[in-house]
């Protein structure tokens, strides 16, 4: 699971995903935690960065409270669930980050352990997005991290890890599908 991520290099966010819509008023931030918003790359056009909501707000759901509990989806299991079924096939995403938390238990006792690439000051993971409408109309564009099961360094932390994706994989990840950003 990943319940919280870093993204410290905000100003380089357009060079390093290649984007082509400049976004201003986001900082960096060293503990994102669920339910607020951060910018997310999509492709349109081109890759362009969106802000959305982490925590995954399905189209179809009743009310915007699911999103607290979507914040993660495995990567095992998603064409096997119909919630994530679309998602795979019409709404992947790039989620940017610099670094990521995992907690390990130690009896009573959870210890922060923070993960990052040495060699990458941005990397992306893997992720979901999609768009709610509210019954006044107002739309709520939200997202989801795809996790896997940790690498070698990761395991002896926790079980699972994000998924991260090398960088001549993001643009098959979110070039391959039919986009809406909805």
């Amino acid at each position: 699971m990943c319940g919280r991520y870093s993204l410290l290099c905000i100003d380089d966010l357009g060079n390093r995903f290649r984007v082509t819509n400049p976004v201003l008023g986001f900082r960096s931030h060293f503990n994102i935690a669920p339910s607020t918003e951060q910018l997310i790359v999509v492709h349109e056009t081109g890759n362009a960065l969106v802000p959305m909501r982490w925590g995954l707000i399905p189209s179809w759901a009743k009310d915007p409270s699911i999103g607290y509990r979507m914040i993660n989806a495995r990567a095992e299991t998603l064409s096997e669930k119909p919630a994530f079924r679309s998602l795979v096939k019409n709404r992947r995403c790039l989620v940017p980050a610099s670094g990521f938390f995992e907690w390990k238990k130690d009896g009573a006792q959870k210890i922060p352990y923070y993960f990052f690439l040495k060699d990458a000051p941005l990397f992306a993971f893997a992720g979901l997005y999609d768009a709610w409408k509210s019954p006044d109309g107002s739309v709520i564009r939200s997202y989801m991290i795809i996790t896997t099961h940790p690498n070698d360094l990761v395991a002896p932390v926790h079980d699972r890890m994000p998924a991260i994706l090398l960088p001549e994989h993001e643009e098959r990840w979110v070039g391959q599908q039919a986009h809406r950003t909805g």
